[in-house]
């Protein structure tokens, strides 16, 4: 484990206040703002998300903005919309709206009298989204982008669809998830002298507003223009702003950063650890951990102050290199080393096709293959990572290359596969491992693709019966070594539950290795010793207590299998946070399951479930409030059916009950 050093000093003294900036049209939002003592006016840097800066982003808050302030920054974190203690109804994630006020809440921070007027972003996931996304709407204010764990496509790259595929594992379990969030309360300690009144009314017009996410993304079942909207692939030209973009090799939106790297037109520099959904400096598996703050500063300097430093004499790509390693579902860190590009597509980098070998084969996988997939959204947990592959592969078609000298991949593989369908719509899922001398198989990297999505991602193209075509689709990147003595195994299966949502008649394909091909991107040379970074750094943390709680025994990724019905059951506690008491007095509780069902043999018995309880409570107050809410997708043939329901109690008064229930046709999923 990466040890963190804590600085209980900076060059600068700080101070911290919170205020409410105003919007165009009068409504406030909430923001707490760290600043260094000075009389000379400095840049400010903005970090702006939906999930409420006085509690659940707090921990995380104050390991960063103190840092910033006490460094030269105004660091300021700020609420959407709708979230925490900002006024105005919540809308949906990255809507026109938020980007307006978010390009308003730059323009705010510009015109301050301590700011010099020139305003970065920065933020990981959701906010690393509304970063690109804001920087595309080019606020003259906005010069540098930090963009950390995020997706220049809301689509193919995000937690609603893979390959043209419905991601039954994070679509729904995201959906539930917000609606939680967005269902919970402004807290009265930051609401006046009128809290009472003030806090419950604002709850309840939230919570009229509310309308649960899933209803609009399984609505959109192919790239059409509600997708468009905000992914800045669509225009990477408008982005004027500086980027340095970050991913993890076990994040799945890393291949944004080779893609931003590869079209933006500006100043643009990318980094891609062996990091999970975190920050690189958190500390949290796998490692190693950088001094992730301590390059971000180098970053802001130059493009903020004008520094004369050398953060644009790096590699235009830094990307670490895995050695190869033993499958497990943790890893505190991973062994290897850094390469340094000087633009993607790399001329380091030389795509060497391997082509597949035998007799047609028949791939009808078992529903229930995945099981064994892992996290879709890894954060550093004891069960995230996929374990041993082998059972996966028994239920594919494996293709294998024995490895007699060093292969380094760096990059998306790619596959083509010859297929032969009898029924209109399936998927394939294409996975690359690593297997040891003793048969032990790791995951590298994978890749899906809905076969009606087979000519684009905006269509739908029912598979002509009968016929065979080759298909061909990108594996997400990585970094890893094979090493002499190991074997390249390439595992095709037609189901992947629960990431990829079955079809409704799914009945495999026939393969046909005459024609078909893995291509790796194999990195020639060594890697560099010369790129480094400093030890992690980190402000004092807030100060945050977690109680040990009952269900905490409850394991993170539970099977279950019920021989004699076939079924097979995936239970998850995501663990975002639990039960946490802050400084100021909030007792915080959090508890989720997600559940995941099928029956090895029946596409539609699919079901997907999602249980959330928050409980507020702050005793001084007497102030008790919780948030309950229950969200589930079943399917025919022809529909998805969702139910979601909300449960709010103020105390033991129920103030908020509603039930949604919807079929939703199955246009491409």
């Amino acid at each position: 484990m990466t040890d963190i050093q804590i600085r209980h000093s900076f060059p600068y003294e700080t101070t911290r206040e919170d205020v409410r900036i105003p919007l165009p049209d009068g409504t406030r939002l909430y923001a707490r703002v760290w600043r260094p003592v000075t009389d000379e006016p400095v840049p400010a840097l903005l970090e702006y998300l939906p999930y409420r800066l006085t509690d659940w982003t707090a921990p995380r808050d104050w390991q960063r903005h103190p840092w910033y302030a006490g460094h030269g920054y105004a660091s300021v974190r700020v609420d959407v919309r709708g979230h925490g203690n900002s006024e105005g109804l919540p809308g949906d994630e990255y809507d026109a709206t938020e980007l307006a006020d978010g390009v308003a809440v730059v323009e705010w921070l510009a015109a301050q009298r301590w700011c010099t007027g020139k305003v970065g972003m920065f933020g990981i996931s959701w906010g690393g989204f509304n970063s690109l996304q804001i920087a595309a709407l080019a606020p003259e204010a906005l010069k540098a982008v930090v963009t950390v764990c995020s997706a220049d496509d809301r689509y193919d790259n995000d937690v609603h669809y893979m390959g043209g595929s419905v991601l039954a594992v994070d679509m729904h379990a995201w959906a539930a998830t917000m609606l939680a969030f967005v269902c919970r309360p402004p807290d009265p300690q930051y609401m006046g002298e009128k809290w009472r009144e003030e806090w419950r009314e604002l709850w309840l017009k939230r919570l009229e507003a509310v309308d649960p996410f899933i209803h609009t993304w399984l609505g959109h079942q192919t790239r059409d223009a509600y997708w468009q909207h905000g992914s800045v692939c669509e225009d990477y030209s408008a982005i004027k702003a500086a980027v340095l973009a970050v991913g993890g090799w076990h994040d799945p939106y890393r291949d944004t950063v080779l893609r931003l790297v590869e079209h933006l037109p500006g100043d643009v520099r990318g980094l891609i650890g062996p990091w999970s959904h975190q920050y690189p400096d958190r500390g949290l598996p796998p490692g190693p951990a950088i001094g992730f703050l301590q390059e971000t500063l180098r970053w802001w300097d130059h493009h903020l102050k004008g520094v004369a430093n050398d953060v644009m004499e790096e590699p235009k790509l830094r990307s670490w290199i895995s050695d190869s390693h033993r499958p497990a579902t943790v890893y505190e860190e991973l062994s290897g080393g850094w390469a340094g590009d000087p633009s993607w597509p790399s001329p380091n980098v030389t795509p060497v096709s391997y082509a597949l070998q035998g007799a047609p084969v028949q791939v009808n996988s078992p529903m229930h293959t995945g099981l064994d997939a892992g996290r879709f959204f890894p954060f550093g947990n004891d069960a995230d990572l996929p374990p041993d592959q082998r059972e996966e592969d028994a239920k594919s078609a494996c293709f294998e290359f024995e490895v007699d000298q060093l292969v380094r991949v760096s990059g998306r593989p790619r596959v083509t596969l010859r297929l032969r369908m009898d029924v209109p719509y399936g998927q394939a899922v294409a996975r690359v491992c690593d297997v040891a001398p003793d048969g032990a198989s790791t995951l590298v990297t994978r890749g899906v693709l809905n076969l009606s999505a087979r000519n684009g991602r905006d269509r739908a193209d029912a598979w002509p019966l009968g016929a065979t075509e080759d298909v061909t689709f990108e594996l997400n990147g990585i970094g890893h070594t094979f090493p002499p003595g190991h074997r390249i195994r390439l595992a095709v299966s037609s189901a992947y539950w629960p990431w990829i949502w079955p079809q409704a008649d799914s009945a495999g394909f026939t393969l046909d290795p005459a024609g078909s091909s893995l291509e790796l991107p194999v990195r020639d040379g060594d890697l560099d010793p010369s790129i480094t970074f400093e030890s992690p750094e980190q402000s004092e943390p807030l100060g945050v207590v977690y109680p040990a709680t009952l269900d905490e025994q409850r394991p993170e990724r539970l099977v279950v299998r019920d021989v004699a019905k076939g079924e097979w059951r995936l239970e998850v506690d995501p663990r975002y946070g639990g039960t946490r008491v802050y400084p100021d007095g909030l007792e915080f509780t959090e508890d989720a399951l997600e559940t995941y069902t099928i029956d090895e043999a029946d596409p539609l018995s699919a079901r997907t479930r999602s249980d959330w309880h928050i409980r507020l409570h702050r005793p001084e107050l007497a102030w008790d409030v919780t948030v309950e809410t229950h969200s589930e997708i079943t399917c025919d043939a022809a529909d998805f059916i969702t139910s979601n329901e909300v449960v709010c109690r103020d105390g033991v008064e129920v103030v908020f009950h509603r039930t949604w229930e919807r079929r939703i046709p199955r246009t491409a999923g």
